[in-house]
């Protein structure tokens, strides 16, 4: 059975519930508020049924570029080399992240060390925050013990032959809103989002190379780190939402495939600070090549330099023909299980 993960633009808001307390004047009555406020909310009521009458409900359309992902081939669709997929089961479900080698080798070669080594299992989702990510990888009671593994270096950028690893340059975009000023192109590397130099500049750099990184788009995995920018050893975090500060900051090892809102659905919370707060476990993560058989699925991902994807990212230009932002664009994928 395929199914599919992502069809459109991805836009994950959170809502903030708003309370409204009203006073009635001294002079007025508690029978009198109360009829004043069942009259009104009778009125309300009405005009909410006319207005439905006159209007009728709308429904929505198909997620701009559905149309573009359906008639895509089977030819624009690339599967993820199970070496480079993990699934990470969690208490609220599964997701599966896909590895980036070529940007992060040490930190994806740290990842499948420490899933055949069982070193997640039951560890918990300690620090999950709304609009922001989810972090794991610690004990249950203690998520700042000690792995069986040292601290490797930071990956937070690499430098790259534009004609050996291309990135599309789409659209320019700030390197990093808070901690490093300045403009860079965006684009996509294999489905990653990733920012660049652009290629037109390796011609003057002295080794012919330009640097690269991968971008924290919602449902980029991470790892973290101490204020040591090459302390980074277990932990990792997911991206829910936005945390663009973090880019050439923090080491982008991979991008969830399937399961984003398994993330979302994750108990928010920071352990040892939030009282009463119950965080959800990581139950395992393995390497999808080391799966048996009976669990294995195949992942696929529409490849961003196929014109399938040009006709896609078309269909979703606004009257202006601009694209909508790098991380506002999904790029689609399917999973057969």
């Amino acid at each position: 059975m395929i199914r599919p993960v992502a069809t459109g633009l991805l836009a994950c808001t959170s809502a903030l519930a708003l309370s409204v307390s009203a006073c009635a004047e001294s002079e007025t009555s508690e029978t009198e508020a109360i009829d004043a406020a069942a009259a009104a909310a009778a009125a309300a009521a009405e005009a909410e049924a006319a207005v439905q009458d006159a209007e009728p409900a709308v429904e929505e359309g198909p997620a701009p570029g559905a149309d573009a992902i359906a008639a895509a081939p089977d030819s624009a669709w690339r599967t993820v080399d199970p070496e480079n997929l993990l699934r990470i089961t969690t208490t609220q479900g599964v997701v599966w992240v896909e590895l980036a080698d070529a940007f992060a080798p040490t930190h994806t070669a740290r990842m499948r060390e420490l899933a055949r080594m069982d070193w997640y299992d039951f560890k918990v989702w300690h620090r999950v925050l709304d609009d922001f990510m989810a972090q794991g990888g610690g004990a249950l009671d203690n998520p700042s013990v000690q792995p069986p593994t040292q601290p490797i270096a930071a990956e937070f950028t690499m430098r790259r032959s534009p004609d050996a690893l291309a990135i599309s340059e789409l659209q320019d975009r700030p390197v990093n809103p808070r901690a490093r000023m300045g403009m860079a192109k965006a684009g996509f590397w294999n489905g990653f989002p990733a920012m660049t130099q652009p290629a037109a500049a390796a011609g003057i750099m002295g080794d012919g190379r330009v640097e690269s990184w991968l971008v924290h788009c919602d449902g980029a995995a991470a790892m973290a780190r101490t204020a040591d920018p090459n302390s980074a050893n277990a932990q990792f975090y997911i991206v829910r939402g936005e945390a663009e500060h973090l880019n050439t900051q923090y080491t982008v090892w991979g991008k969830v495939r399937d399961g984003l809102d398994v993330v979302y659905a994750l108990e928010e919370g920071t352990l040892g600070e939030d009282g009463g707060f119950r965080p959800d476990f990581i139950e395992d993560i393995s390497v999808a090549s080391d799966l048996p058989a009976g669990e294995q699925v195949t992942v696929q991902v529409m490849d961003t330099d196929s014109a399938a994807f040009a006709a896609y990212l078309d269909a979703l230009r606004g009257e202006d023909g601009a694209l909508p932002d790098l991380c506002e664009i999904t790029v689609p994928s399917r999973v057969t299980e």
